[in-house]
């Protein structure tokens, strides 16, 4: 068999129900296995979606025992001569997975692949091409040099954003949201880190896979990542298992390090968790006294709907039952328009994904946003909420 997916899923059903579609076309034409480990959702996610894709294996777990763990439970089972870790909060473009395997087959010191993942407003996500957070590159991007000076190879190793996007590169960290890899390297190397129960995983097998003699590579094949919908960034759990995961990955690779080095590297990862923690704090005040009215973003919502006349009417009418606002292209507000917040919502029935992304990624306008709308299940999905 050429290739295993492995989707790690919890409280996600309407956002994985997506990212299985687009999989599913995506793996036309592929020998391919799917499995599904659910981290215990409380949203019906299994018995939902068990019968619509009949193909999927599912694997219910009774607890919930974090990202690194369920996924080696399906790893241990993969068959596929690569494997794919996928978030459920991504949508594959149609001509992703053939071309990233035509590039494995070709390059034989490759070991992983990452590829080009665009935010919902069509942006390219910095988290695409990183570097192994050394303690240097660390401080580079906590001390905000990594931002200041994007193009310096020394300061801005951490995002790697010296590099060409529309080019294939080589890196050192492979997104955990699609970290494809050959199978035989997981046996060589070992499986994700126990450790770790959400976040740095990816860093610390990148960073395992490089110490092997083998490569990582960016690749600019598209998909799309909601970033982080089962643990927001703005909760309090988000920062505490992100940074205590960055605490792990020091200790564990560079525990080495003198005493007097390693005290100011540990008081930044604290100091960077404490202002994240107080910023959230007031940002929670604010909202409870009706500052950020609208949104999570603080704007009102509007959508635009692109797509056939036959299925605009089914669009429209699920719109009129919830109350939102509806726009059409020439009436939708002008770019930069920081008063309302505006979802062009795609009919996926009429367009491609690979389509939809060629579209949002031309304009990357800001305040214009990805939705998704399927006739057959008459769902709206935006980066935010699910319109049922």
């Amino acid at each position: 068999m050429k290739l295993t997916v492995v989707i790690v899923s919890y409280n996600v059903k309407y956002y994985l129900e997506q990212c299985l579609d687009s999989l599913k076309k995506s793996l036309e034409g592929i020998e391919a296995e799917v499995f599904v480990v659910d981290n215990h959702s409380q949203d019906g996610s299994v018995e939902y979606l068990q019968a619509r894709f009949p193909d999927v294996h599912f694997i219910a777990l009774q607890h919930n025992i974090g990202f690194a763990r369920a996924n080696n439970i399906a790893i241990k089972s993969a068959k596929g001569s690569y494997v794919l870790l996928l978030n459920p909060d991504t949508i594959v473009a149609e001509n992703t997975l053939h071309e990233a395997l035509q590039f494995l087959d070709a390059h034989e010191g490759a070991g992983a692949v990452g590829v080009r993942m665009m935010n919902p407003d069509g942006t390219d996500a910095m988290e695409s091409r990183r570097g192994i957070p050394t303690p240097m590159t660390a401080f580079y991007k906590m001390s905000g040099l990594c931002a200041r000076f994007p193009a310096s190879r020394r300061f801005a190793r951490y995002y790697m954003s010296y590099l060409p996007w529309d080019e294939p590169s080589e890196i050192e960290v492979v997104s955990g949201a699609f970290f494809l890899v050959r199978r035989k390297v997981l046996e060589e190397v070992g499986l994700l880190d126990t450790d770790y129960f959400m976040y740095g995983e990816d860093i610390d097998l990148s960073y395992r896979i490089c110490k092997a003699g083998w490569e990582n590579w960016y690749l600019p094949l598209r998909i799309l990542h909601y970033k982080g919908l089962s643990t927001r960034k703005s909760s309090f759990r988000y920062v505490h298992v992100f940074y205590k995961a960055m605490l792990i990955f020091f200790r564990k690779h560079f525990g080495s390090l003198s005493f007097w080095l390693s005290i100011p590297i540990k008081g930044a990862i604290y100091f960077k968790a404490l202002t994240a923690l107080l910023s959230m704090a007031v940002g929670t005040v604010r909202k409870s006294l009706g500052f950020f009215p609208g949104n999570a973003d603080g704007q009102e919502s509007v959508y635009v709907f692109a797509g056939s006349e036959g299925n605009r009417k089914e669009f429209m009418r699920l719109m009129q039952e919830k109350g939102l606002e509806v726009l059409s292209a020439e009436d939708r507000p002008a770019e930069g328009s920081a008063k309302r917040s505006v979802f062009m919502v795609y009919d996926t029935d009429t367009y491609s994904y690979m389509e939809i992304f060629n579209q949002l990624s031309s304009h990357s306008l800001g305040n214009v946003k990805l939705g998704t709308y399927s006739p057959h299940t008459r769902v709206i999905i935006t980066e935010s909420e699910v319109i049922i």
